[in-house]
């Protein structure tokens, strides 16, 4: 029964939640840091992210779902681009890892819709 109500709420706020995310990872990864970061293998943290920004998409899945996903990742590639200018690292490596994250939230979402059917209120649009 959480999982049909944890569902709902995301198939409702999906644009609101993946809002958030994106604010988050951006502000997370552009905030510039006093020195350069040791070097590290933050990949894991890199799927789970792009995993959380990309999966109330895949949930709900809006006729553009594939424009959003480029999005998320054209997004992705540019704060990569971005980071050495704020005293980060930019690796294409990390875009490989946030590529990984958004394809397993858009397998798994697809696998929770086919077992959860989609709300049935006149709000969910």
């Amino acid at each position: 029964m959480l999982s049909v109500i944890i569902y709902d709420v995301v198939y409702k706020y999906w644009i609101l939640l993946t809002g958030l995310f994106a604010g988050i990872i951006i502000y997370g990864s552009l905030w510039p840091l006093p020195e350069l970061p040791l070097p590290s293998n933050d990949k894991v943290h890199h799927i789970i992210g792009y995993f959380g920004l990309s999966f109330p998409l895949a949930i709900r899945r809006p006729p553009n779902t594939w424009m959003w996903c480029s999005a998320i990742v054209l997004l992705s590639a540019v704060i990569e681009l971005l980071q050495p200018y704020v005293n980060r690292f930019g690796e294409w490596q990390d875009l490989g890892a946030n590529c990984i994250g958004v394809a397993i939230a858009l397998v798994l979402g697809l696998a929770i819709t086919k077992w959860i059917p989609k709300p049935q209120t006149s709000e969910c649009r």
